[in-house]
């Protein structure tokens, strides 16, 4: 267990605030933790660590995701801001019909008979990407695994699901990356301009994808939407449209990357674990299942009471505001065995919370598992004597947390 740091709520979360903090935040939540697995962090707000407490709240019909209502409420000013009015017009955060309807619009292309026959995709992609990865390394300079292989195999897969261009890929990342520094709230006022400006550009450039799909259809999930957006009676607004496939594509390539960024990470460290990954592919899949409870891409989301509740005995009025920190409960002792310690035997119920619960379990789940099952393998065959040249930096982030860099010597 990290060492519990003895501090107020206050304290705890003013710290999560700074750099420091959020490089290794996971001390920093048993300070929290030390509150209660659901402490009073104020009037009207609540925070939760506990592994039953979260799965609770996830899965409460009567606690909703920050919708334009709440945002009305929290922050006044969010509909001058493009990226958040893009987050706000997409299934991420919506309630109830809207939310099923959006989730419903795209949830065909991750079905579990959809999703396995990818698989071929993705391992084609990973080969080029490895392939890619030599020449680099032909120079005899380190390669960064995040920038060359973590990051461009998610987006690729995703754009090839949504049927964007591959040639724009890298722009995509660059900028799907600036977007998402809006869903870590409102602390960096010029983080959240330059979000807005990559959302502008984005919306622009969909506009022109959207356009294209009218007039020559494709067997792709952008051609759907198109579909959706255009048909009568309109499924689908264009702020709708627009915030959709952001979210699609963000949420689509960004926590896959990390997942996988960690999963090279936790292997070096663990030698016995690199091993086993490279002469056995099927250990993968517990070994990525225990990257998701130890490691998650995402240790934060929110909720707030649309009416009057309850949280194992404690009361959750109307309008609580809740703050779910999932990588918490993941490390709970009172449901996983010494939880700081990384183990893919361990296995078994309960599961991680790291794609959430509930209604809005993340969509994406079962394309993340197969991408990091796939690529994990490969990399480490292809790369026997992979090691680190640097230790790794964490992106400057909270909500979702990952890799920025990550340099390694493929050697030999």
């Amino acid at each position: 267990m990290p060492e519990p740091v003895a501090l107020s709520l206050t304290e705890a979360f003013a710290a999560l605030g700074t750099r420091r903090g959020r490089q290794d935040p996971y001390p920093l939540y048993e300070a929290i933790r030390a509150h209660g697995d659901l402490a009073r962090r104020g009037p009207g707000r609540l925070v939760v660590t506990g592994y039953d407490a979260c799965a609770r709240a996830l899965r409460d019909p009567r606690l909703h995701v920050q919708d334009r209502t709440a945002y009305d409420a929290a922050y006044p000013a969010w509909r001058s801001h493009s990226s958040l009015r893009a987050f706000t017009s997409s299934m991420l955060y919506s309630n109830g019909p809207d939310h099923s309807r959006l989730r419903s619009l795209a949830g065909f292309a991750f079905t579990p008979p959809r999703v396995r026959d990818l698989a071929q995709v993705v391992e084609d992609m990973a080969d080029r990407l490895l392939d890619r990865m030599t020449r680099l390394a032909a120079a005899g300079e380190p390669v960064d695994v995040i920038a060359e292989f973590a990051s461009r195999l998610p987006v690729a897969v995703i754009g090839a699901v949504l049927g964007f261009p591959e040639e724009d890929q890298v722009w995509f990342r660059e900028t799907a990356s600036a977007i998402a520094v809006a869903t870590d709230g409102f602390s960096d006022p010029s983080a959240l301009h330059r979000a807005d400006a990559a959302m502008d550009d984005l919306a622009r450039y969909f506009d022109v994808l959207v356009d294209d799909r009218r007039r020559r259809p494709a067997d792709d999930l952008l051609t759907t939407l198109t579909a959706a957006h255009d048909g009568e009676p309109r499924r689908l607004s264009h702020e709708e449209l627009m915030g959709t496939l952001m979210v699609l594509l963000t949420a689509g390539f960004e926590t896959t990357s990390f997942l996988i960024g960690h999963g090279v990470m936790i292997a070096l460290d663990h030698a016995p674990y690199a091993r086993r990954l490279r002469e056995e592919p099927d250990f993968a899949d517990a070994y990525v299942e225990e990257i998701l409870r130890y490691e998650p891409p995402v240790h934060v989301t929110s909720r707030f009471a649309a009416d009057d509740t309850e949280l194992l005995g404690t009361a959750v009025p109307r309008g609580t505001r809740l703050t779910l920190i999932m990588a918490a409960a993941n490390r709970d002792p009172l449901r996983f065995t010494a939880p700081d310690r990384f183990d893919p035997a361990r296995g078994g119920s309960p599961g991680p919370l790291s794609f959430g619960a509930g209604p809005h379990y993340c969509l994406g789940a079962p394309l993340a598992r197969l991408e990091a099952r796939i690529a994990l393998p490969r990399l480490l065959h292809r790369f026997p004597r992979l090691a680190a040249s640097a230790p790794p930096v964490y992106r400057d982030r909270w909500v979702v947390r990952g890799l920025d860099t990550y340099p390694l010597v493929l050697g030999a």
